[in-house]
């Protein structure tokens, strides 16, 4: 069955419930059975043999070599200070089964036993895991005699396989009991113990280690084994010499654990990194799709990081990621994983979820943690940080998907300068549908099928006082596409440069055709941040206003407070050169952005627009009347001329002249219209025929003349 994101599978809640239960059983249930049956072979053993009055240990000079090779084994594990890890201890494992091929299950179990307790003794607080490893041995051990007895052959201390009696046909008899010994002690211990260590069951990478870690045990036991065999025949009192091949084993094993960690580890922070987010995800989906529930990867990425490398210096910079580390680890829920992807970016695996709100308030408290100051060698320091969200199975079904989606909303957030954003299709550039949108796109603007339509803005005293040029796209299959939906493809692709180039190139030819005409009007070209970043985009609109001989006072840019959020100097520096020129601006959408007041004093605007969500309201709220009569005061106070957006009806039309505003826009005025019936619109205006209102003060002086 193929599900889509968003679906949730049939039965959810029973199939979460019973996968809960599977997953407690497998936690609970798999290390108690495995010690149960332990202890019950380990008392059948321990009875038959008493009832046969069999020995349990060699004795002579063979036992006591054995306890000292035993004993030296017990203090290098002691001594290693580290925990066996999935059975991984060779030395171990190699000891018991020379003792298992040489005096039978019996005296082998004897010495993990030993093994177990001593170590367990002296790590009190590892007495369980002990307990557990000591009971995979006893059945790894008995699982290998069985293989043995199948051969005929039923080694014991009062009768031992001795390899003078070995030939040829020994060699199956021995790779399968070792082959049988490792593959059941594995596998036991990792069901038993994977669950239990969370995400290191997950990790792939050192799953597929660990596996070509217990491929080198099985054949370090079948090189080692049968020589100590040998040597405790032959010549015991040399078997303690043992103890340096089988110390180097462990060495190697524990090497090779050592490197498969730090494939997964930053070497900075210490945190896990990209390769284990990615492996970790995985398993976390693939339990969440299990369990009928969802997961979340958020991404979190600090802003303008570069600037403190750049003052401070880069080991600065790399002390500051150790405190925004330590203050992710604090912040993190419970069960929720942090990794450091690289750079100043962060992503959090939330395994479960209750919904797409739940994770984004995760996300939230996350960005507010890493906003508090930070101490720098007394220097405070406070940094911003930017967070998207996408949640399984809504926005993605696989790692790679939920990650790319998670990076596409926080580099909304970035844009938006929002903190935290959760992932929308709509807003996404990359998906197959608007990819193949944007390749139309891209080719309608070259074979000139894009069109711009001109919406008039007038004055209430009936005089026009601009045309705002507004793109319109018709596809061949899809008919009329939102400006919204494809300008935003054009934003978040970087063909916004070409279509600001095609937009101000044909709305300089219609200016200067209207000119020819003795319509002198001015025309305003909406232009986007990246646009107003680009080096050079003054030069470039003198350069063509020069070309098509228009004058600079009739093209007039709107322009959005968000041009000085990414990077201010430079924005400043590209406005000042357009007005140096002669170009006048128009802040667009004022009221919708941050800090509009301070951007105000800096923007070189003539012109400010309301947005139409005040506008549209006006007549019936009487906050957004407040705020626009507020606004209209705002900047007659600054000597800006104000228009509003979105006038649709006569009671807005008449509050807003009541308030003093200068000129309006909208649907109650006219409809944004191609060039022939705008030139026919104007005119008709040219004509007289002009709508009577009341005439205010004129409003402040705009270069090229009005139609009226």
């Amino acid at each position: 069955m193929v599900r889509l994101p968003g679906a949730r599978p049939p039965d959810a809640g029973a199939a979460s419930d019973s996968a809960e239960r599977a997953s407690q059983l497998r936690r609970f249930g798999v290390p108690l059975a495995v010690q149960l049956t332990a202890a019950l072979v380990l008392a059948f053993g321990l009875w038959a043999a008493v009832a046969d009055g069999r020995a349990v240990f060699p004795h002579g000079a063979a036992g006591w070599s054995l306890a000292v090779l035993t004993a030296v084994i017990v203090g290098h594990l002691v001594a290693l200070g580290k925990d066996r890890w999935w059975g991984g201890m060779g030395s171990g494992a190699a000891l018991t089964l020379a003792t298992l091929l040489l005096y039978g299950w019996l005296p082998a179990v004897f010495i993990s036993m030993v093994v177990v307790v001593l170590v367990g003794a002296a790590r009190r607080n590892r007495w369980r895991q002990a307990l557990l490893h000591g009971s995979v041995d006893v059945i790894g051990l008995g699982a290998a005699a069985l293989v043995l007895m199948s051969f005929d052959v039923r080694p014991s201390v009062a009768n031992p396989w001795r390899p003078d009696n070995w030939d040829m046909y020994v060699l199956p008899e021995v790779v399968t009991a070792a082959l049988v010994y490792v593959v059941a002690t594995r596998l036991l211990l990792w069901q038993a113990v994977a669950p239990q260590q969370g995400p290191l069951g997950d990790r792939g990478t050192l799953a597929r280690t660990a596996m070509m870690r217990q491929g080198l045990v099985g054949i370090a036991l079948l090189g080692i084994s049968p020589l100590i065999v040998v040597v405790a025949v032959h010549m015991p009192v040399l078997l303690p010499l043992f103890a340096v091949p089988l110390i180097a084993l462990d060495s190697t094993l524990w090497i090779a654990r050592a490197r498969a960690e730090e494939q997964l580890q930053d070497p900075l922070t210490g945190l896990p990194n990209r390769q284990w987010l990615l492996e970790r995800t995985w398993a976390a989906l693939d339990e969440a799709e299990r369990m009928g529930k969802r997961a979340a990867l958020l991404l979190i990425d600090l802003d303008r990081f570069r600037a403190v490398n750049d003052t401070l210096g880069h080991l600065a910079g790399d002390r500051l990621l150790l405190q925004i580390a330590d203050r992710l680890r604090l912040a993190l829920p419970r069960g929720a994983e942090v990794a450091r992807l690289g750079g100043d970016e962060f992503a959090v695996l939330l395994p479960t979820t209750d919904s797409t709100t739940s994770a984004q308030r995760v996300a939230r408290t996350l960005v507010a943690a890493l906003g508090s100051p930070l101490d720098l060698d007394g220097l405070t320091l406070v940094l911003e940080a930017s967070a998207g969200v996408a949640v399984f199975p809504e926005h993605a079904l696989e790692t790679e998907g939920l990650l790319r989606r998670a990076d596409v909303a926080m580099y909304q957030a970035k844009r938006d300068r929002s903190g935290v954003e959760v992932y929308e299709a709509r807003r996404d550039g990359n998906t197959p549908d608007r990819l193949g949108l944007l390749g139309d796109l891209r080719r309608a603007l070259q074979s000139h099928d894009v069109e711009l339509h001109y919406q008039p803005k007038v004055g209430f005293d009936g005089a026009v006082v601009g045309l705002e040029a507004l793109v319109r796209w018709e596809h061949p299959e899809r008919g009329r596409v939102s400006p919204e939906e494809f300008i935003a493809i054009a934003e978040t692709s970087g063909l916004m440069p070409v279509l600001t180039e095609y937009v101000l190139e044909t709305a300089l030819g219609q200016v200067a055709r209207w000119r020819a005409m003795g319509l002198h009007v001015p025309v305003a070209v909406n232009v986007s941040p990246r646009d107003v970043h680009t080096p050079g985009f003054a030069g470039a609109v003198a350069a063509r206003l020069a070309r098509h001989k228009v004058p600079p006072g009739a093209l007039q840019l709107e322009i959005t407070e968000h041009v000085l959020l990414e990077d201010p100097q430079r924005a400043a520096d590209t406005l000042a050169g357009l007005s140096g020129h002669g170009v006048k601006m128009s802040l667009d959408d004022f009221g919708t952005g941050y800090s509009s007041l301070v951007h105000l004093r800096r923007l070189p605007v003539s012109e400010l627009k309301i947005d139409r969500s005040f506008v549209a309201r006006l007549a019936v709220d009487d906050e957004d009347a407040e705020i626009v009569r507020c606004t209209v005061d705002l900047a007659h106070s600054l000597g800006l001329r104000v228009v509003a957006e979105g006038v649709e009806d006569d009671e807005t039309w008449e509050r807003l002249r009541d308030m003093r505003c200068d000129a309006v826009q909208g649907w109650l005025v006219a409809a944004a219209m191609p060039p022939e019936e705008t030139t026919a619109w104007l005119r008709a205006r040219e004509a007289g025929a002009v709508r009577v209102t009341p005439a205010l003060p004129a409003a402040p002086e705009d270069t090229g003349s009005p139609v009226v």
